[in-house]
C-alpha cells in the first residue's frame, strides 16, 4: 500500500541534506557490523525512492514484513542521534544540556566535586543566554548533590541555592503564565479571527486581564519580555487596535536589538516578530516604513551568519512572500503584484512538507485578491474555489466567510450571473452557520440579490446608495473588519467613477501620505 510521503521515516530521510546523509553513513559506518545492516540498506532504499511504498520495500527482501516496524524505528532513532551530533544542529541550548548530562553521569559515579564544577559553569551559561528552565534544572541537581555531599566550600551554600532556585522559579512561572495567555489568544484569532461584537470584545478583555500576571518591567529579562509583548500583540490584534499592534511588535523586534545574541538561539521568534511588525504596518497603511522594514528584515535573514534550518527557511519563505504581496495592497499596485504569483506557486511545491493547509489557503486568498484588484475576475474565482471547495479545511472562520463574499462579487463582475441565486443562498447559509452575518455582509448580499431587478441606467445610483450605507461602517469598531479582507468601498468608488479599483486605492494612498 502506498502512503506517498505520509510516512514519518520517509519524510525524515527526504529532509536530510547531502552533508547530513554523509555524516549519517559515517556515523553508522564506524562499526563494521553496520556495513550490511538491515536499517542501513533500508536507508539507502528510501533515499533513492520518490515515494514511500511498503510493498516495494518488501519486494527487495531487505527486511521481512514482521521485522519492518522494528527496523524502521531503529533507523529513525539512529538518524536523530546522527543529526544531534551534527555541528549544524549544535547551539548554546544543546551545549548546556550536554553539560547537564555530563554532570549527571559524574554524580551517579560519586564524583560530586567534578559534577558541581560542571554544573556551576553550565548554570552561568544558561542564565547568560536566558535559558532559565535549564538553569532551574541545574540548580535542582546542585541541591540534590549538596544534600548528599556537603562541600563546606561556602558556608552559605544552602541559602544561596535556595534563593537562586526561588528567583529562577518565579521568573519561569511568570513566563509560563504569559506564554499560556499568548497561546490561548493566538488560538482564538486562528479559530474565529477578530472580535465581531461588543460582547466578544468584553469577553476577550476580561479573559486577558484575568490571566495577565503582575510584573515589574525592570525585573524582566529577554524571555519574559518576549512573551509579555507577544500576549499584548495578540490581544491588540483581536481588538483590531493596530496602533498597539505596531507598538508591541516594534518592542518585540527591538528586544533583539537589545539582546543581539538571542537571534542565534531564537531565530523563529525573530522571524515572527518582524512578520507581525509588517502586518501592523500593512493595516496602518504606512508603505515607506513597511518597505524599509521588509528590506531590513530580508537583509538580516539572508546574511550568511543567520541560522538556517529547514524550519527557518520555510518561515522565511512564508513571511517574505506574504509581505511582498501585501505591499501591493497598500497602494493598489495589483498588476505589479500579479508577477509574484507564478514564482510563489512553484515554491509552494518545494516547501509543501513544511507549509500547512491554512497558510497555503492564505496564499490563495491573496492571489485571488490581487486578481480581483487587477480586474481578472475569472482567475480570482479559480483561486477562491480552491478554498471554498476544500471541505476538510481548518482555517480562520473570517477568511472562509470573506472568501465566499468576494466570490459573489467576482461572479457579478465576471458576468457569471446564471447561478447567482444558488451562490447567494449558499453564502447566506454559510455566514449564518458561522455566526458571521453582520451588517456589511447583509448589505452586500441584499445589494447583489437586488441587482437582478435593476435596469442598467439605474446601476450607478444603486452603487452610490450602497457606498453611502457602507461608509457608515468604515470606522465602526466591529464592522470595519470586513474592509480588511475586501476593500469593498474602493470597489464601489471604482464603479461610480468608472475607474480601475487599483487607481482608486492608489489615489487614496497618495492623498493619505501627503496629509
Amino acid at each position: 500500500m502506498t502512503k506517498d510521503q505520509k510516512d514519518n521515516l520517509f519524510l525524515l530521510v527526504k529532509s536530510l541534506t547531502k552533508s547530513e546523509k554523509r555524516q549519517f553513513k559515517l556515523y553508522v559506518g564506524r562499526l563494521d557490523v553496520n556495513q550490511d545492516s538491515k536499517f542501513l540498506n533500508l536507508f539507502n532504499f528510501l533515499d533513492k525512492a520518490s515515494s514511500y511504498d511498503e510493498a516495494s520495500i518488501l519486494k527487495t527482501k531487505i527486511v521481512k514484513k514482521q521485522q519492518l516496524a522494528n527496523v524502521k524505528a531503529h533507523l529513525y532513532k539512529q538518524i536523530l542521534i546522527s543529526l544531534k551530533l551534527n555541528p549544524s544542529h549544535q547551539n548554546v541550548r544543546s551545549q548546556i544540556r550536554e553539560q547537564l548530562d555530563f554532570a549527571s553521569i559524574l554524580y551517579h559515579k560519586g564524583l560530586y566535586r567534578q559534577s558541581l564544577k560542571i554544573l556551576d559553569k553550565a548554570k552561568d551559561l544558561a542564565i547568560l543566554n536566558e535559558e532559565k528552565n535549564l538553569a532551574f534544572e541545574i540548580v535542582e541537581l546542585e541541591k540534590i548533590i549538596e544534600a548528599q555531599f556537603i562541600t563546606r566550600s561556602i558556608s552559605t551554600r544552602a541559602d544561596e541555592l535556595t534563593i537562586q532556585a526561588k528567583d529562577i522559579s518565579s521568573l519561569n512561572v511568570l513566563t509560563s503564565k504569559l506564554s499560556n495567555l499568548s497561546l490561548q489568544l493566538y488560538s482564538i484569532i486562528l479559530r474565529t479571527g477578530y472580535v465581531k461584537s461588543e460582547e466578544e470584545s468584553k469577553e476577550v478583555t476580561a479573559y486577558f486581564k484575568a490571566r495577565l500576571p503582575n510584573y515589574k518591567i525592570n525585573d524582566l529579562g529577554f524571555r519574559e519580555k518576549l512573551w509579555l509583548y507577544n500576549a499584548n500583540l495578540w490581544y491588540s490584534f483581536l481588538l483590531q487596535d493596530f496602533k498597539n499592534c505596531y507598538k508591541y511588535a516594534l518592542k518585540w523586534v527591538e528586544l533583539f536589538d537589545e539582546y543581539p545574541k538571542m537571534i542565534q538561539l531564537n531565530p523563529v521568534f525573530f522571524l515572527k516578530g518582524n512578520n507581525y511588525l509588517l502586518e501592523s504596518l500593512l493595516f496602518i497603511r504606512n508603505k515607506p516604513k513597511f518597505v524599509n522594514t521588509l528590506s531590513k528584515f530580508k537583509q538580516i535573514v539572508e546574511d550568511r551568519t543567520f541560522p538556517k534550518d529547514e524550519n527557518v527557511k520555510t518561515l522565511a519563505f512564508l513571511y517574505f512572500n506574504f509581505h511582498d504581496i501585501n505591499k501591493h495592497f497598500i497602494d493598489g499596485s495589483f498588476e505589479e503584484g500579479l508577477e509574484l504569483i507564478p514564482k510563489i506557486e512553484k515554491n509552494l511545491i518545494k516547501y509543501q512538507n513544511g507549509i500547512d493547509a491554512h497558510h497555503k489557503m492564505i496564499f490563495y486568498y491573496k492571489f485571488a485578491s490581487l486578481h480581483f484588484g487587477a480586474g481578472n475576475n475569472k482567475e480570482c474565482i479559480t483561486y477562491l474555489n480552491k478554498i471554498i471547495s476544500n471541505k476538510s479545511l481548518s482555517m480562520r472562520e473570517d477568511l472562509l466567510c470573506f472568501s465566499r463574499v468576494l466570490n459573489l462579487v467576482a461572479h457579478y463582475e465576471a458576468g457569471l450571473d446564471y447561478n447567482l441565486d444558488t451562490l447567494l443562498r449558499s453564502t447566506y447559509k454559510f455566514l449564518i452557520k458561522m455566526n458571521d452575518l453582520h451588517e456589511v455582509q447583509k448589505e452586500m448580499i441584499k445589494f447583489i440579490k437586488g441587482l437582478q431587478d435593476i435596469y442598467p441606467h439605474e446601476l450607478k445610483n444603486a452603487f452610490i446608495k450602497l457606498h453611502a450605507t457602507l461608509k457608515t461602517y468604515e470606522d465602526h469598531p466591529f464592522e470595519r473588519r470586513a474592509f480588511l479582507y475586501l476593500d469593498i468601498i474602493s470597489w464601489l468608488e471604482s464603479k461610480i467613477e468608472n475607474k480601475p479599483v487599483g487607481e482608486i486605492i492608489k489615489t487614496k494612498y497618495l492623498k493619505s501620505m501627503s496629509s
